[in-house]
């Protein structure tokens, strides 16, 4: 249940990059990757470091704060598809010149 909280949360905070201009690398879909990417990886990490085991919380493991695991991990996911693609967009334009 926890993955699932995980996904859900990174799926929900990328519904918010429509207002980003679209740079992404892999546009939309790349941002789609980079957020759920990000979000199961950061809330493993988290919930592992903080249980001492390499784990997926189960039913009983999961609460909001379980499920909050997964926003930094979102957010960095979602920022380094963006930086990428500006760095490939300025890299082509250079190429191009």
């Amino acid at each position: 249940m926890g993955a699932l909280g995980w996904v859900i949360m990174g799926l929900s905070i990328w519904h918010f990059t429509i207002w980003l201009p679209d740079r992404f690398w892999g546009g939309i879909v790349g941002a789609f990757v980079g957020s759920l990417l990000g979000a199961v990886l950061s809330g493993l990490v988290i919930y592992s470091v903080k249980t001492s085991t390499l784990a997926v919380p189960g039913i009983k493991a999961t609460d909001i704060a379980v499920v909050l695991y997964a926003v930094p991990g979102t957010l960095i996911g979602i920022a380094l598809v963006y930086f990428e693609g500006i760095r490939r967009e300025r890299m082509r334009a250079l190429g191009s010149a």
